[in-house]
This record gives structure tokens, C-alpha cells and sequence, in this order.
């Protein structure tokens, strides 16, 4: 399987920026996954790689061809849309074997694929029904199946799951990264949905403006943001950020939310500092309930438990700031509703400059 690289792509329409020169190198047989808000250019940067869109600038090279005016059905790459596309007068088999017979398939080559595709995706016995006698779930598997039976070099997914509700979204979650594992086709996959990004990504690459923000594994992103944007884009429920002001006080480093002093990580950008503005970055995982060695305490006021089973989130302020957490429950949540004191790791604190949004410590990450 090839890989993909993009080099300083851009696009624009007319006069109007919108991809700024991206880079981004995808691994054969990797799946990545583009995340970002409504707007953040990355489905324009999937519809370039297609050959949907056309470049304004850089190179696209998918395994060792430079692709950027070779037209989208030469670039040996099959895409997966958000509306499934399929052809509601062909049946299932029909609309997975369509990419064959324009390419002029045997008929004995275009049974066979059609029928191990199918037993892939278990849709064998849908393969006489058509589209509009399908689930939502049905139709997704019948569009991955149509990709599929190319052999591509490469697959796009164009959030193929957002029509889908939230408990077939899950199930097609599930689906594709055992589909990935099995086929090992490099993969290039774009939703604005963070969990969606986190459960089926290698590595995520989060988006801005047009612009690339960070890119790494799930765990590196959820442990070491770069700045407060990816901080917050990444985790459900999002890292706390509550703005404090810190001092170095000799012994140690604290922040002070008004009256509400937090004992800060050692960090050497911190070191002397005196009324700096900063962020303080808390992941709703990382606060404990008990007491414990190490452990600062917050005090806190509760506003409202949401119950999630086995966990439950905590709505409460810290000095009249929003400040969410989550626990498990113990099978209750009556030894939840008195909870007016949280306690805090200060290395588990990710602290981030007021003014640029930039994380501190990143050399420390």
C-alpha cells in the first residue's frame, strides 16, 4: 500500500485563502484522522487529495507520483462520502460492483469480489435489495463496499457516519477500524467529531482556520496539547481552562483564581514569575474526590450531577468559574452530592500562556 504526502498545499477561491500550506506525510497503511471545527479546511484538504478540488499550490504525491493533475479516477484512490452516493435504481450488488464495470471488469472477476466484499460487510443477503429497502447502517456498508472492491491505494472518508444515530455510529465506528485492521489500506478519514477521531485514529491532525494545529497519536494530544484550542478540541469531556494569575513563591509555583490559590507544576518558564496571566488546564479525569499524598485541594461548590452509570460528571465552580469532573459513582451518587473539596496532581496541570494560548513546558512534554 502507498503512502501520501502533502507539501506546503494550499487552496484558494479567487482572492480568498483558505488551506494555508499545509504538511502532512501519511504513512502506508496509516489511518489519519482530520478534525476540526465547521470551516477549518479539512474536508477541502480530503477533496484535494481526491482530485475533487484542485490545488492552488504545493505538491501531492500519493506513494511515489506526484498527483496533482492527474484526474481523480487515475489517482487509484476510492472515497467514502457522507451521504453514501449510491444509485437508488441498482441494487446492493449493482452499486458495489459499479466502480468495476466502468473499468471493464470480467464478469466471473466482478461476482467474485462482489460476493467477498459482501461477505466482509455482511450484506450478503442484501444484495438484491435496493438502497431505499436499507438501514442507515446498510447503506454506509454498501458505500465502503464499493470502495473496497477497487483495491484502492488509498481511502477517503468524508464523515460517512454523521447521518447515522448515536448507537449505529458506534457500531460503524467499530466497523471501520476492524475493516482497517483486517484490509490495512492507508486511510484518511475527516469528522468534526473528537470521540469519532480518538477511537478510530493512528494519529489525529487537528485543524484551524486552514491551518495545523498539531498532529499526533490520540494519547499525545490528549496528554500534551500544544496551546488551549487543541486542549480544548480534544477530550469529552473538554480539559478545564479557567484563567489565574501566577507567582513564584520561592518554594513553589501557584496560580491564584481570585481568592482560590493552585500549587502549578515546576516548569521553568514559570520560575520568577509574578502576576502572569495564564490558563490552567485541568482534564475533568485527572481530579480526584479523596484526599490524597501530593494531591492539592480546591475547594469547590456543587451545581449539578449528571449520572453516565458507571461514571458521572460533576457540574460545580471554582471561584465562580465552571469546572467539571468526572468519577466513578460506587453504584451511588449520594456520597457525590457533598462534595464542596476536589484534589489535584499539580504535574497532571497543564498550564498556558493568556496572551498566545500556547502551552508552557512543551519542551518537558
Amino acid at each position: 500500500m502507498s503512502g501520501l504526502n502533502l507539501k506546503k498545499i494550499v487552496k484558494r477561491y479567487g482572492a480568498v485563502e483558505v488551506v494555508h500550506g499545509i504538511d502532512l506525510e501519511v504513512k502506508s497503511q496509516e489511518f489519519v484522522v482530520l478534525v476540526g471545527p465547521s470551516g477549518c479546511g479539512k474536508s477541502t484538504t480530503l477533496r484535494m487529495i481526491a482530485g475533487l478540488e484542485e490545488i492552488s499550490g504545493g505538491e501531492l504525491t500519493i506513494g511515489d507520483r506526484v498527483v496533482n493533475d492527474v484526474a481523480p479516477k487515475d489517482r487509484d484512490v476510492a472515497m467514502v462520502f457522507q451521504n453514501y452516493a449510491l444509485y437508488p435504481h441498482l441494487n446492493v450488488a449493482d452499486n458495489i460492483a459499479f466502480g468495476l464495470k466502468i473499468r471493464k471488469a470480467s464478469k466471473e472477476k466482478i461476482k467474485e469480489s462482489v460476493a467477498e466484499v459482501a461477505e466482509i460487510l455482511g450484506l450478503t443477503e442484501y444484495l438484491d435489495r435496493r438502497p431505499a429497502d436499507l438501514s442507515g447502517g446498510q447503506r454506509q456498508r454498501v458505500a465502503m463496499g464499493r470502495a473496497i472492491v477497487r483495491h484502492p491505494e488509498v481511502f477517503l472518508f468524508d464523515e460517512p457516519l454523521s447521518n447515522l444515530d448515536a448507537k449505529l455510529r458506534t457500531q460503524m465506528r467499530a466497523e471501520i477500524k476492524r475493516l482497517h485492521k483486517r484490509l490495512g489500506v492507508t486511510s484518511v478519514y475527516v469528522t468534526h467529531d473528537q470521540v469519532e477521531a480518538m477511537t478510530l485514529a493512528d494519529r489525529i491532525v487537528v485543524m484551524r482556520d486552514g491551518h495545523i494545529e498539531q498532529v499526533g497519536t490520540p494519547m499525545e494530544l490528549f496528554n500534551n496539547p500544544v496551546n488551549t484550542f487543541v486542549a480544548g478540541f480534544i477530550g469529552s469531556p473538554p480539559m478545564n481552562q479557567i484563567a489565574g494569575v501566577a507567582n513564584d513563591k520561592g518554594d513553589k509555583v501557584v496560580a491564584f483564581i481570585d481568592d482560590v490559590e493552585i500549587t502549578l507544576p515546576v516548569l521553568d518558564e514559570l520560575k520568577g514569575a509574578s502576576k502572569l496571566d495564564v490558563i490552567i488546564g485541568i482534564r475533568p479525569e485527572h481530579v480526584s474526590i479523596e484526599p490524597g499524598e501530593g494531591l492539592s485541594a480546591i475547594p469547590v461548590s456543587l451545581d449539578l450531577i449528571e449520572t453516565l452509570g458507571s461514571e458521572a460528571l460533576l457540574h460545580t465552580s471554582v471561584a465562580g468559574k465552571t469546572f467539571v469532573l468526572k468519577v466513578e459513582t460506587r453504584g451511588e451518587i449520594e456520597h457525590l452530592e457533598k462534595v464542596n473539596t476536589i484534589y489535584v496532581d499539580p504535574s497532571m496541570i497543564k498550564v498556558f500562556d493568556a496572551k498566545t494560548g500556547n502551552v508552557f513546558g512543551l519542551a518537558q512534554a
